[in-house]
């Protein structure tokens, strides 16, 4: 009878733990740094019909965030993801998955359609946050991983955004540096935080800002404390050098929304070996030439063809080819050509060569039909940061946006509460 009992609760046990065993899916390793495998392209994190917004989320709202990306020659079929909540500092919180999501820890990516007439094939997928399968339950910093069934050791794609609760607000103002060396080159924000209900009983240790240019992470000021603490208001002022970063210059811009013509700043387009190849006009070195404004999408794209009202599966693939003139070859640095096409990352396949024989840099990338921002970037041999403003030069006049986010750490809670969100900018003022 004992062992009939042991034999009916190991059988219960097996039928407890069966969905389990059906619906995960082992994940990759966490990582909080952005990636983006090789065959991955056109990553878009924006808001629908707002491509260009930043992937900022407010909570109690009824927006969603859009990732779209393609994969080049996939096989088409069903991809995995998860999400992760981190710190201010992207260090995963001590947080068990159902305090910050509601929903499976694992889902997948169902949302995808093959390319259609295309020279180069590949598969586009689609996801909305939130959605049927998750609901997010707290504010802070999130990391997505999406991986190939099957394939844990590497993931596709690794991608940060942000949940904003609302609780706080920032008041930014801009102005013209005063420290010696940087009056020409730099933009300095002055912000005042209205911590509204918030029980703050120590603000130089509860609440840091962190300030992001156009949402860059190569343009980042991080765990900023305040100058000035009021009643019911942090003020951060001009007088330290907290919140001063370079201006740097418009960014540059091409038009390869159709192959049958060539557009702005677009000297040829061939088709070579069964692909299309469009060669821009050469760029010029702006290093020590003055500030002239020109609109632009402040280093982001967006994809788009003239012959079709559905670039998401009809653009096709185009190798762009790059042209920096120089005189000589920099020394002890390398040459990238950037902007969100490429997440701001510095790596083999946006890096320059040097051609001595016609005296430029050169590069070329493959990338999808649009209008396109891009700037040039020196990195340092051991660096991974861009450095100076060669090519580009750098203006305190510049155009751009500023992502002012407020952290938020409670005593009695174990995370790290995104209170609020401001998006300014240099010309506009502020947009919540």
């Amino acid at each position: 009878m004992c062992k009939i009992f042991s034999r009916i609760k190991l059988l219960s046990l097996s039928i407890f733990l069966l969905p389990v065993q059906l619906f995960s899916h082992p994940s990759p390793e966490f990582s909080p740094v952005e990636y983006a495998a090789e065959n991955v392209k056109t990553i878009v994190f924006g808001k629908e019909d707002r491509m260009l917004a930043y992937p900022v989320l407010q909570s109690g709202t009824d927006d969603a965030l859009i990732l779209s990306f393609d994969v080049i020659d996939g096989e088409g079929g069903t991809l995995w993801y998860n999400i992760v909540h981190c710190d201010r500092d992207w260090n995963r919180s001590d947080l068990f998955t159902s305090d910050f999501l509601e929903g499976y820890e694992e889902n997948q990516i169902t949302d995808f359609l093959p390319s259609f007439n295309t020279r180069v094939s590949y598969t586009h997928y689609r996801l909305s946050l939130p959605n049927d399968d998750i609901r997010f339950l707290i504010s802070g910093n999130y990391v997505i991983t999406v991986w190939e069934p099957g394939d844990t050791d590497t993931p596709l794609l690794v991608r940060r955004f942000f949940i904003s609760e609302g609780s706080s607000s920032a008041a930014v103002v801009f102005r013209r540096p005063m420290k010696p060396g940087t009056t020409e080159t730099h933009q300095q924000a002055e912000i005042t935080v209205s911590t509204g209900s918030l029980t703050v009983t120590d603000p130089y240790r509860q609440i840091t800002l962190t300030i992001m240019q156009n949402g860059r992470s190569d343009r980042m000021r991080a765990g900023i404390t305040p100058d000035f603490v009021g009643s019911g208001r942090l003020e951060y002022n001009t007088l330290s050098d907290k919140t001063l970063m370079p201006g740097g210059n418009e960014f540059r811009y091409f038009d390869i929304k159709t192959i049958r013509q060539t557009r702005q700043n677009v000297r040829t387009i061939d088709f070579v070996n069964g692909i299309y190849h469009a060669l821009l006009l050469p760029s010029e070195d702006r290093e020590f030439k003055p500030y002239f404004f020109n609109e632009d999408f402040n280093g982001r794209y967006v994809v788009a063809m003239e012959e079709s009202n559905d670039p998401d599966r009809e653009a096709d693939y185009v190798w762009v080819w790059f042209t920096l003139p120089a005189y000589s070859e920099l020394r002890g640095g390398s040459v990238y050509v950037a902007g969100d096409f490429c997440g701001w990352h510095h790596g083999p396949d946006n890096r320059m060569t040097w051609n001595a024989a016609r005296g430029c840099y050169e590069a070329s990338l493959l990338l999808k039909q649009g209008w396109y921002n891009y700037e040039y970037l020196v990195i340092p041999a051991g660096g991974t940061e861009p450095e100076g403003f060669a090519f580009e030069g750098s203006h305190w006049e510049t155009e751009n946006d500023y992502l002012i986010l407020t952290y938020f750490r409670d005593p009695t809670e174990r995370y790290d509460r995104l209170t609020g969100i401001a998006i300014a900018n240099t010309r506009a003022g502020i947009r919540h």
